[in-house]
């Protein structure tokens, strides 16, 4: 089952966009993160409607981050994402009326109604402005430095 990176990608893309004056393009951002243009405007969209990155058409123009990193968390990222499914698993609902069904579906929604909350409040309490310190430290740490249109190795 193929794994959905969104939340992990645009949170790749803003960290990238941060560390460049000015607008960024969605080619420049695409070539970084090895994919199409459309699909970082995709991206995006939910991004602006929410309010933290803006666009500007035309020659000069790009994506810019809208708001202060510090006032932006994982959770308010995974909401303007359409709040993707967290979990690849899910119950089994081939015969609902089965009362063994219903137990193990029962247990199942616990647990993983338990895990979700959890995980939304952990992407709560994480900050842009915490990932984005982290990835300083991490680059002070490697010696490197930070070229937002470097094509990242596979």
């Amino acid at each position: 089952m193929k794994q959905d990176s969104r939340l992990s990608g645009v949170l790749h893309v803003v960290l990238h966009m941060a560390e460049v004056e000015g607008p960024v393009t969605s080619e420049t951002m695409a070539k970084a993160m090895q994919t199409n243009p459309v699909v970082i405007r995709r991206i995006m969209a939910g991004l602006r409607d929410a309010g933290f990155v803006r666009s500007e058409k035309g020659y000069g123009g790009g994506w810019t981050i809208a708001r202060d990193l510090a006032f932006i968390t994982l959770r308010d990222v995974y909401g303007a994402l359409g709040e993707p499914d967290l979990f690849a698993m899910g119950n089994r609902t081939e015969a609902p009326g089965c009362l063994v069904e219903q137990a193990v579906n029962g247990a199942l929604n616990d647990a993983f109604q338990d895990a979700k909350a959890l995980l939304l409040d952990r992407f709560n309490a994480v900050t842009l402005a915490e990932l984005s310190a982290d990835f300083h430290a991490r680059m002070v740490a490697s010696g490197k430095s930070v070229d937002p249109e470097i094509v990242h190795a596979a």
